[in-house]
């Protein structure tokens, strides 16, 4: 036994010299077994590097990150609230479908609607949403049949009396119930605009009377 006792007390006296105590001071460096991430090869900003071929340090930002100097495009052209650029650091209707300040939804889109700006949704639309909700927006798209339930049907009350600004919202961060995922990191902020101006243009298709057609081509309706 008196060998046991030998041996511990040999082995602390070894691991306090070579250590030390804990909380003690001293000028040596430490030993470290196990350095882990203390040193590591990295690259600094600003500094030449022979690691790429362009010898930069600092590299370009990936593809799809948000660039927080460029201003909202849509179609090809610049959106503007008030007559002024949007860009994505800002919190705007535009980014977040609802009105500033507030809890509000908006009621509208901040998008200027155009025929460029709906076939955009429409393209969209047909990658993201009709697989759920069929190319008409009646929820019978073709996941149904593989056992997805719950799918809203873009006709009903319920969704037709929506504001455009929470439609928006729930594209971006997905339905209340779970049922449909958030679709915010894959579609853009204007994407997203676009999509609702197509389910707006879908839900005319198939809910217009009489009384939203012009007055002068009712008649070629009656034909």
């Amino acid at each position: 036994m008196r060998y046991f006792y030998l041996g511990f007390i040999l082995t602390v006296a070894t691991i306090i010299g070579l250590l030390g105590f804990r909380g003690g001071m001293s000028r040596k460096p430490p030993l470290e077994i196990f350095p882990d991430m203390v040193r590591q090869a990295k690259l600094r900003p600003q500094t030449p590097s022979d690691f790429y071929k362009d010898n930069w340090s600092s590299r370009p930002h990936p593809d799809g990150t948000v660039a927080r100097t460029k201003p909202y495009m849509i179609a090809g052209e610049q959106l503007k609230l008030d007559g002024k650029a949007v860009y994505p650091y800002q919190e705007t209707p535009l980014s977040t479908g609802r009105i500033n300040g507030t809890t509000n939804f908006t009621e509208l889109s901040p998008v200027p609607v155009s025929a460029k700006l709906i076939d955009r949704g429409q393209e969209r639309y047909n990658i993201y949403c009709q697989p759920c909700h069929s190319p008409t927006g009646n929820g019978q798209g073709v996941t149904g049949k593989f056992g997805v339930g719950g799918i809203a049907d873009l006709h009903s009350r319920r969704i037709v009396e929506m504001t455009d600004g929470q439609i928006f919202y729930t594209i971006t961060h997905g339905s209340p119930t779970g049922l449909m995922g958030p679709y915010g990191p894959m579609i853009s902020v204007e994407d997203r605009w676009a999509i609702v101006s197509y389910v707006r243009a879908l839900e005319r298709s198939q809910l217009a009377t009489m009384a939203d057609v012009p007055e002068a081509d009712r008649a070629a309706l009656n034909k």
